[in-house]
């Protein structure tokens, strides 16, 4: 298991019971990702921790997949669906990397909330997720940019992880991102004001 891995099971419990930091950009990110989909897609949340994010997707999918890589987080997400009654959304555990429950072209949308700026490799997740979605298919992701703060982030963010107070965090800006992901060979990437945090860039994308 990575230190990363026993570091989210570790705290799966704590982030279970913690509050939305800012429920209404939430809302509004739910209700855009919401609008790309149908009741027949087949769409993938990576990095989905406890399902919530999933579990609101649901009703407007043929079948939701989550995929984490703490076994708590998911042990925790499939114990929702259970008390939720919702029976399309599936959960699964391990590194995206090795994931292979699907394959290219396969996918008509993939959600990446809070997780990219935990990727050592994110050209090689982006290819990857690329490769899934089908023609046409959304991508839409919610990163943490501290590349776009004044504040000396890295510094901090090694010494936290070094006393096991914080797992690794890459750091980013909006704009970066945004080529990044339009270097994947996505069309219309556009980063959307939902009321986040000036370092949360909020990005919506279509498979060419």
């Amino acid at each position: 298991m990575t230190a990363d891995a026993q570091f989210w099971n570790a705290l799966a419990e704590r982030y279970a019971a913690k509050p939305v930091d800012n429920p209404d950009a939430f809302e509004r990110k739910i209700a855009i990702t919401k609008g790309r989909m149908n009741p027949r897609d087949v769409v993938l949340d990576i990095g989905c921790g406890t399902g919530s994010l999933a579990l609101r997707l649901a009703p407007n999918a043929a079948e939701v997949h989550g995929l984490d890589l703490s076994t708590e987080m998911i042990r925790i997400a499939n114990s929702k669906a259970a008390a939720q009654g919702v029976d399309n959304v599936t959960f699964h555990s391990g590194p995206f990397d090795s994931f292979s429950h699907f394959g290219d072209d396969s996918l008509d949308g993939l959600c990446a909330y809070s997780i990219l700026h935990l990727v050592h490799d994110r050209e090689a997740t982006l290819d990857k997720i690329y490769r899934l979605i089908k023609p046409g298919g959304f991508f839409i992701s919610s990163t943490v940019c501290l590349g776009d703060a004044w504040v000396p982030y890295r510094p901090m963010l090694t010494v936290m992880k070094w006393l096991g107070k914080a797992p690794a965090v890459y750091t980013v800006g909006s704009e970066e991102l945004v080529r990044e992901v339009e270097a994947a060979g996505f069309v219309d990437v556009s980063l959307l004001e939902v009321g986040a945090s000036a370092t949360t860039a909020f990005t919506v994308a279509t498979k060419r």
